[in-house]
């Protein structure tokens, strides 16, 4: 990566026009999205034979789900006879996948098993006709699928410079307490990504979080992962919830020390985002819907723990961080709005930005028409078969 600093684009955000251009958004789409891990659940939550979850996004259904085996598989939630989408809902247990269109029926572990009137189909053979699979990996518990295969790292790949870090945890042994949420928002996926890998803003618009961290808040981009990270101020803050959390947090007898006032982001490439509590630990993923909406989806995860001052803890958590998330939407959406004014083309990134720096750097990798400052003239895409290295 020698050439970086000859980049002439490095000191530079990524173009206004990138954040709601429809084509642009279609290439981004094909080569960012459709080849990225995407986050389901944790293995836990499919735990028995026939358990399955849902993950809706692009244009795909795709299912996890542990088969008689023990195995767990990924597919598209799509029948081979109509495209009919075969389970409804975000999660639920079946013994066998039946299509509710023309009662298809498909084994946990995709096989096509039957099909009513199958003399009516001359050229249908049963084992070339199974689920269409999709890539799976778990990391530390957790269940992630992909779509495509472009040769990208795998999700324990990009974790892998945070290991030592994240291993204390635990988080195989951790059970979903809060379940699946699904927030719209009017803003593109990006939007959302720099703003949780933004640095500078803490201190200007999250009143809540620097009286929490004092000056500790802190950034670091890796290869693949950007972290950010804040240790619990000791003077107790003006806030009730705040207070209450900083003064009454347990002690976390399988964390280190260093740990067990420490709060860590993970924002994986390119839409993840891990947030790491000594009492709790969620996930968040920015989902793109169109060139200026997005899904925010998110759980919930933590150690079975049994006190009361642990629980009231967690629930003071979610007060906290429910303020955090509204002045963050209050900000994306400005951001938003302002990115369509034909008097922005881009902003410059400072030296210390270097989350905002990375994952722009990484995008301009994958789609070069995202250097220029202006739109191409329409058909652009139809013209640009490669990425650059």
């Amino acid at each position: 990566m020698n050439h970086i600093h000859a980049d002439p684009c490095a000191d530079w955000s990524l173009p206004a026009w990138v954040y709601s251009d429809p084509e642009y958004f279609a290439v981004e789409m094909g080569r960012i999205i459709r080849p990225s891990w995407q986050i389901v659940c944790h293995e836990s939550d499919i735990s028995g034979a026939g358990d399955w979850r849902a993950l809706d996004y692009i244009g795909e259904s795709v299912i996890v789900l542990r088969g008689d085996d023990g195995t767990v598989r990924a597919f598209t939630n799509v029948c081979r006879h109509r495209a009919m989408r075969l389970l409804n809902g975000t999660g639920g247990c079946t013994r066998k996948i039946v299509c509710p269109y023309h009662a298809w029926a498909y084994e946990l572990d995709g096989r096509l098993s039957g099909v009513p009137m199958r003399r009516d189909y001359p050229a249908l053979k049963l084992e070339e006709n199974g689920l269409a699979p999709v890539e799976v990996e778990i990391w530390r518990g957790f269940v992630f699928v992909r779509l495509a295969n472009d040769g990208g790292p795998s999700v324990a790949t990009m974790m892998a410079p945070y290991e030592a870090e994240i291993a204390p945890y635990r988080f195989e042994s951790m059970r979903t307490f809060d379940d699946v949420s699904i927030r719209p928002r009017a803003v593109n996926w990006k939007n959302i990504g720099d703003n949780y890998s933004d640095n500078l803003h803490i201190p200007v618009a999250h009143p809540g979080l620097t009286r929490l961290f004092g000056k500790s808040y802190a950034i670091e981009a890796q290869p693949w992962v950007d972290k950010m990270s804040g240790y619990l101020a000791e003077e107790s803050s003006s806030d009730f919830w705040e207070r209450f959390y900083q003064k009454h947090l347990p002690y976390a007898p399988h964390l280190p020390e260093s740990h067990q006032r420490l709060w860590l982001y993970y924002k994986l490439w390119p839409n993840m985002a891990f947030d790491i509590y000594a009492d709790q630990i969620d996930f968040m993923q920015w989902l793109p819907v169109s060139p200026t909406t997005s899904i925010l989806r998110g759980m919930a995860f933590a150690l079975p723990d049994d006190r009361r001052e642990m629980k009231l803890v967690r629930y003071a958590n979610i007060r906290i961080n429910r303020h955090v998330n509204a002045e963050d939407t209050w900000l994306i959406s400005h951001v938003q709005n302002g990115m369509a004014s034909r008097s922005y083309t881009q902003g410059p990134i400072g030296a210390s930005e270097v989350c905002l720096r990375s994952f722009a750097r990484k995008v301009r990798a994958l789609i070069p028409e995202a250097r220029l400052p202006n739109a191409p003239e329409p058909g652009w895409s139809r013209h640009t078969h490669t990425a650059e290295g």
